[in-house]
């Protein structure tokens, strides 16, 4: 009773499980248009989202890329400023060794001072110890002159220890201008100090903060140690105002973000130790972001219309996938029945081209089985082939055997040398069997303790398959004749085997020499297999010339094999 309960409560569980699985293929069944669009969904938004992934760390790595131009362009500007300073201050030095102002001749000074800067922006002032100006370059000498423009500077440059200075700009009144005074103290032999001095107007600098060297958007401007403008590629930032942007560092280097009355800037800064100064680049982020702004907008938008096109394109396809399924599902069936099937046009390729599978289906379910005919053919063709060299090898084993011993031991090693022969036929079937790997294939075995005693010569040389198995078995008959008869009988016996590419045909030689054939007993009527071969093999089946030598220390074999009757590979006859 309780199993009873017990295997109707899992009948109930089963069933249960098996209408969830047909409820939940019923609802996931659907038309061939939707998984279509579906699917590319699902490759579009992953898609869609790295390529948002992919900008965000190119427009990182172009911020990357700008901000390190930035810092290599108000480095620049540093440089240009700082030498031109220094270059000031190397006309002072070189002015301060003049005679005529040691000598207290201001006009002769002057006359070579207005010479030596008269192609320079550069105006030279002497200014003594009470801020007075003694000599001016502005002006015609002897003119009346006043006290020093910026005497705050002045003070400053006498109690620098000697040391040069230079100023903060500040309005020249002789000038009529914004300037900025470079300072060299100095002392007459007397003991009277004096500063010479080398002042240039602000916009002279312009050429530092130069618009063109600047990304579009950006501007920079040169201020100095009191955060006043010297000079600016923005035309709404005046020289002797202090800059608007008060929040940058006095003493900083580097790329920041600052926030001034509402809008965020992108400034690089540089410092000028040998001036005091600051070199600042500035930009409004919301010009130094418009390029990522812009390629997010056009990537957001572009995404949107290619998904459009992308979903509309995959309905028209599904219709058309879905006539093709209808066709080659009713050729599938056709196929199956065992009828012929002709290819169906259709404008997706794919469908076409299992149409044209489907219709070339039988005829090549047929033509495998004719070619499987053929090999069956050509499998028992080379067995039977086997099989009588195999009964040649055996009849003639027995005819030259005088034991049961020599006769397995014979016979083992002919068997061996043919398999060796079908070795190198199967593993080179396609481009055909090196003569010279045959032959080291065949004479491994026989080769004595010293191998200098069995020598191979010649070119490059491929055979045909079958005429390299008849060479393996005559090589093989040769050598065994050799070690048993001939040259490699005794210890000191050599074999020569070389062979030679000639205009009628391929020469083979076998030559021993050292062999000591008078100490072997000869029987002129009974031959060995391996002559058998030579003659009769050799002879018949590849048309070959013999020629049979007998010298005082050994026997030669001379083999032509005529062209037509081989296969040789045509670049082993270079």
């Amino acid at each position: 009773m309780v199993t009873g309960v017990s295997d109707e409560r899992q009948g109930k569980g089963q069933g249960g499980l098996t209408a969830l699985a047909d409820l939940v293929r019923h609802r996931l069944t659907r038309p061939f248009s939707f998984y279509l669009t579906s699917l590319l969904l699902v490759a579009i938004v992953p898609a869609f989202i790295f390529s948002l992934v992919v900008l965000k760390r190119s427009v990182d790595a172009q911020e990357q890329v700008i901000t390190a131009l930035l810092q290599a362009s108000t480095g620049s500007v540093t440089r240009i400023v700082e030498r031109d300073i220094e270059g000031m201050l190397t006309t002072l030095k070189v002015l301060s060794t003049s005679r005529a102002i040691e000598g207290g001749n201001l006009e002769a000074f002057y006359e070579r001072a207005a010479t030596a800067l008269a192609q320079t922006d550069s105006y030279l002032l002497v200014i003594d110890r009470k801020h007075n100006q003694r000599l001016n370059t502005r002006v015609p000498f002897g003119t009346p002159l006043g006290p020093a423009s910026d005497p705050d500077s002045v003070e400053r440059a006498f109690t620098n220890n000697g040391a040069p200075l230079i100023s903060n700009v500040f309005f020249g009144r002789t000038a009529e201008r914004w300037v900025f005074n470079v300072y060299l103290p100095a002392k007459l032999s007397t003991g009277e100090e004096y500063l010479l001095t080398l002042t240039q107007n602000a916009e002279s600098m312009a050429k530092a903060v130069n618009r063109d060297t600047l990304s579009p958007g950006w501007n920079a401007a040169l201020v100095d140690g009191a955060g006043k403008v010297i000079v600016s590629s923005d035309a709404g930032v005046k020289p002797g105002e202090a800059f608007f942007l008060d929040k940058v560092p006095a003493i900083s280097i580097g790329v920041r973000n600052i926030s001034e009355n509402g809008v965020e800037y992108r400034v690089a800064t540089e410092f000028s130790v040998i001036t005091g100064w600051r070199i600042i680049a500035w930009a409004p982020r919301s010009i130094v972001d418009a390029p990522a702004v812009w390629s997010f907008l056009w990537l957001s938008l572009g995404g949107i219309i290619f998904a459009g096109i992308a979903i509309a394109g995959s309905l028209a396809i599904a219709r058309l996938l879905s006539q093709g399924v209808k066709s080659v599902a009713q050729d599938a069936r056709r196929l199956g029945a065992g009828e012929r099937i002709e290819p169906r046009p259709h404008m997706i390729a794919e469908v076409e081209q299992v149409s044209r599978a489907l219709a070339k289906a039988a005829a090549a379910r047929t033509k495998a089985e004719g070619e499987i005919r053929f090999l069956m053919r050509e499998v028992a063709h080379r067995s039977k082939n086997q099989l009588t060299v195999i009964q040649s090898m055996l009849n003639q084993s027995v005819y030259t055997a005088e034991s049961a011993a020599d006769f397995a031991d014979s016979f083992r090693k002919r068997i061996a040398g043919l398999a060796r022969s079908t070795d190198l036929m199967i593993a080179n079937a396609a481009q055909g069997v090196d003569f010279r790997e045959l032959a080291q294939n065949q004479l491994q075995p026989f080769i004595p303790d010293d191998p200098k005693r069995v020598i191979l010569s010649g070119p490059p040389l491929r055979l045909d398959t079958q005429i390299a198995q008849t060479l393996g078995m005559a090589l093989h008959e040769l050598a065994t004749n050799a070690t048993k008869y001939g040259a490699l009988a005794n210890t000191t016996g050599v074999v020569k085997l070389s062979w030679s590419l000639e205009d009628d045909g391929t020469a083979i030689r076998w030559r021993e020499e050292g062999a000591d054939l008078a100490s072997k007993p000869s029987d002129p009527v009974r031959k060995g297999f391996g002559t058998l071969v030579l003659e009769r093999m050799l002879g018949m089946a590849l048309n070959a010339g013999l020629e049979r030598v007998m010298h005082a220390d050994g026997i030669e074999w001379r083999i032509s094999i005529p062209h037509q009757e081989k296969n040789e590979d045509p670049k082993s006859e270079a």
